[in-house]
């Protein structure tokens, strides 16, 4: 296998789970690990970064969570998934006009409190809500916290009652149970129709390539010079630059006198060699800074 380690945004096509997408980039690359960070339903398409080699130690330990998406809903549905791949039915209500939409936006913009839909990914007692939905249970959520930063109208058909949104929201933010509740506050019903995700982990679709452009890549033996960086997922933290024999020391799991650092250092915090590679992770503890992650790797 070769040693790569880093990113790789992958454009995800519809009905192509994550866990597969991961799966045939794995093949393509010739590696052994690959995670994800973000699932997205089979039915979603856009951005979901690969983490490769060494930098899925860095999972956990990724600063930016939120998400962005373009949405597409039609009003006068519903549906038991809340889009329009379960049970859809007519609510037979006048579709509403854009300035209602526009009055209704506000109140799910902010901090918001929102009930996970039963077709999610969450637990109850082990088992996950979608594996009970398909059962035909559907049991009590509680709401939870999220925080919607940006909601606001791309498109809207007066005629079809399609509404096409751009959202930016936190982590754990469920797109198609915000369309059901915006159908519900007007009074018509809503499901969603489409969903594109435009950015994750702060990498855009720009970045991206979708499966059929791997491949292509892949035959031509240039795969791996899409592969990104891995601290390019981890530049909200601060850098230090350490000398050689301390890159040594913090290789072999050493911790650093902080005193001895060139640059001041607070909180987790990114480390390079005197040649800028990158080590991985430190975190100042009692007067050192120790490792956190080894994040170290070939690239190409």
């Amino acid at each position: 296998m070769s040693e790569i380690n880093g990113i790789l945004c992958l454009d995800k096509d519809r009905e192509m789970t994550s866990f597969l997408g991961c799966a045939i980039l794995r093949r393509l690359l010739g590696v052994k690990k690959i995670g994800h960070a973000g699932t997205l339903d089979p039915n979603a398409t856009g951005v979901l970064p690969l983490l490769i080699g060494n930098a899925t130690k860095a999972l956990d330990r990724l600063p930016a969570h939120d998400k962005r998406y373009t949405a597409t809903l039609r009003f006068g549905a519903v549906s038991d998934t809340l889009d329009v791949w379960g049970q859809v039915q007519s609510t037979g209500a006048p579709l509403p006009h854009l300035a209602a939409i526009e009055q209704a936006l506000p109140a799910f913009r902010g901090d918001i409190r929102q009930i996970p839909p039963m077709t999610s990914a969450l637990k109850k007692d082990g088992v996950r809500l979608y594996e009970l939905a398909r059962k035909g249970i559907e049991i009590d959520r509680e709401a939870r916290n999220v925080s919607v930063y940006t909601l606001n109208i791309v498109d809207y058909s007066a005629v079809t009652g399609e509404l096409t949104l751009d959202c930016h929201c936190s982590k754990g933010t469920y797109i198609r149970s915000l369309c059901d509740d915006l159908g519900r506050v007007l009074g018509c019903g809503a499901v969603m129709t489409d969903l594109r995700r435009t950015m994750a982990a702060g990498y855009t679709l720009d970045q991206c390539i979708t499966v059929e452009q791997a491949r292509q890549l892949a035959a031509e033996g240039t795969l791996a010079q899409r592969v990104l960086p891995t601290d390019t997922a981890l530049s909200a933290y601060p850098a230090v630059t350490v000398t050689a024999p301390q890159a040594v020391r913090f290789q072999n799991g050493g911790a650093l006198a902080l005193d001895r650092l060139r640059t001041p250092v607070e909180g987790i915090t990114r480390v390079y060699d005197p040649e800028g590679v990158f080590l991985g992770l430190g975190n100042p503890q009692d007067g050192e800074l120790k490792v956190d992650k080894l994040l170290k790797g070939v690239n190409r």
